[in-house]
């Protein structure tokens, strides 16, 4: 792993991005791939996912994954169904007696996004046909794996979500499923539900309350706001804020300096979880709510549904 052990700043952030990623870790990127599909003791499945890019780094007991959306970057079906394969994976594949896991961490290819959230064209079209249950489907599958991965998979490990981009709707939910959160200087976060009249329904209520208090956690949910990095780090959601092409060294760097505390965070994070525990149940009665309040949305809601859309996907050209 000498290749990866010395990779300095600019290995880390080419600007040579003719033929690599958006978002990728430079030199070693080929080696990781080739290590992590020759660990015969993880299912190859694992690194076969159709939009999820996953790379092991055995040195540093780090699954380092990548999402990588087919379209525009939100949480399709289909990339919802790469997750739950991808916590399945790492469950059978990683913890105590099989291969060592410490830590988990969770960027982007998309360019400056992180991702957008909830599937918006999905919604409509299921809204116009009056579809409850496949909204509720939807949103109990969302809840389900944020659950697991605010529990840390029930195996003893650290999460990091890496925010090299922006972070909006159900994007910002899924972040505030990890650990910590490490985020670009440039990164956006943001809940814009109520702009067309519905509201984050896959985990924002119930995770911002605890972190934040409730009047906080309903400010930042009703206030139809984007907050830079900065933001969300003075208010304790963001634990650390660096400079942009800097995510993958800090992400780094943090893993060195916590390595000989492990033990203490991955024990830290269970009492928090002790201390304030949230129930799975909860989390599915809020999603019923968001899909019995979508079904009222009006027709002018949806055109502002469809605005958004539309605005986003000008973002991802320009990008």
């Amino acid at each position: 792993m000498d290749q990866l052990r010395h990779l300095d700043r600019d290995d880390v952030n080419s600007t040579d991005t003719s033929s690599e990623p958006a978002i990728g870790f430079g030199s070693g990127d080929e080696y990781l791939v080739q290590e992590s599909r020759n660990h015969l003791a993880i299912d190859p499945a694992l690194f076969a996912l159709s939009e999820l890019e996953a790379l092991y780094e055995s040195d540093k007991q780090t699954l380092w994954t990548f999402m990588r959306p087919t379209g525009r970057p939100s949480f399709t079906p289909a990339l919802l169904h790469d997750f739950e394969d991808w916590q399945r994976l790492i469950t059978s594949s990683f913890g105590p007696g099989k291969v060592p896991l410490r830590y988990l961490v969770l960027g982007s290819r998309s360019k400056d996004i992180f991702c957008f959230g909830g599937d918006l064209g999905l919604f409509s079209k299921l809204i116009e046909q009056g579809d409850r249950d496949s909204l509720v489907r939807y949103g109990h599958r969302c809840v389900e794996i944020l659950h697991r991965n605010c529990q840390a998979l029930d195996l003893p490990l650290i999460t990091i979500g890496l925010a090299q981009g922006d972070a909006l709707g159900g994007g910002f939910e899924a972040l505030l499923s990890f650990d910590y959160i490490i985020a670009e200087k440039t990164a956006r976060f943001g809940l814009p539900e109520t702009m067309f009249g519905l509201f984050p329904g896959m985990g924002a209520h119930s995770i911002l309350s605890r972190k934040l208090g409730t009047a906080m956690a309903d400010r930042l949910i009703t206030s139809n706001e984007n907050y830079s990095a900065q933001e969300m780090y003075d208010l304790g959601i963001v634990h650390q804020v660096v400079e942009p092409g800097e995510g993958i060294t800090a992400t780094r760097d943090f893993i060195k300096k916590a390595d000989r505390r492990h033990i203490g965070l991955v024990n830290a994070r269970k009492a928090m979880r002790m201390a304030r525990p949230l129930e799975l149940e909860e989390m599915r009665r809020i999603t019923e709510l968001w899909a019995d309040t979508a079904l009222q949305l009006s027709p002018s809601d949806l055109k502002v549904m469809g605005r958004l859309t539309k605005a986003q996907d000008k973002l991802i050209t320009k990008a």
